[in-house]
């Protein structure tokens, strides 16, 4: 296969995703309106007076839904689909089709960051409603992060995947989810007992990354944090792809 049939395979692939997720209601809807929604009910509504006195305070409010933002997509893109197309045999029929075996997995990565980047382009412009001002620099530095860091969610979809039933697969996927919202300090401070097993979850790095370009105090380094996200999405898409070559 020539590079240009192989890259015209890549890109037909994460095209069909894309639209296929784009036009299951019950995903894109959730996924690319909720983030947005929340985050200008809170910052605007419930919290509008806190977030005019104390930038501070939008700030956190505004980290916190847009790392909530990227979460949705990459963890129920892999975790539900990818165990249901393996019950159904789906990927047994793609591994005899003529297309490069890396194409499913990075079609669906590929779909998870564009749906990452229409959540936080919608959250950059809910700014002026919510009385937070950032820098072009900042909003920009805010968007790569935050795209970036769909990667270790799409990890981590992909290890529950390759590991459930369709039937248990959102009971696991859901655990994750809501753990990692309420037990990392992604929307409220955590009691000292759960601070210890907070940087545990990768949404705890990911805000503490944003944190660090907004001027917010951060834990620990922006490298050590970037060093976990890295190594953590490293190391659950070996083992994912691992199980699929072995078990399919």
């Amino acid at each position: 296969m020539t590079a240009g049939r192989l890259w015209h395979a890549y890109l037909a692939e994460a095209r069909y995703e894309t639209v296929r997720m784009l036009r299951t209601p019950a995903f894109a809807i959730p996924f690319l309106g909720l983030p947005v929604v929340l985050y200008l009910l809170f910052a605007v509504v419930i919290f509008g007076p806190a977030v005019g006195k104390d930038p501070r305070t939008g700030a956190f409010v505004f980290t916190a839904f847009a790392v909530f933002g990227v979460m949705g997509p990459g963890i129920f893109g892999f975790g539900m689909v990818v165990a249901t197309e393996r019950e159904q045999g789906l990927l047994q029929l793609k591994r005899a089709l003529p297309m490069p075996p890396a194409a499913y997995p990075l079609a669906k990565m590929l779909m998870a960051l564009l749906f990452a980047v229409v959540v936080v382009v919608t959250m950059l412009a809910a700014l002026p409603i919510s009385h937070l001002s950032l820098s072009v620099g900042q909003c920009f530095a805010v968007a790569a992060i935050a795209v970036l860091g769909a990667l270790p969610f799409c990890a981590i979809g992909l290890f529950i995947g390759t590991r459930t039933t369709s039937r248990s697969a959102p009971a696991f996927v859901n655990v994750a989810y809501q753990a990692m919202m309420h037990v990392s300090g992604l929307f409220y401070p955590l009691p000292k007992v759960l601070q210890v097993i907070a940087p545990v979850w990768p949404t705890y790095h990911l805000q503490q990354l944003v944190f660090g370009v907004l001027g917010l105090p951060t834990q620990s380094t922006a490298l050590v944090h970037a060093t976990v996200l890295v190594g953590s999405t490293w190391v659950l898409s070996v083992l994912s792809v691992r199980r699929l070559a072995r078990v399919g």
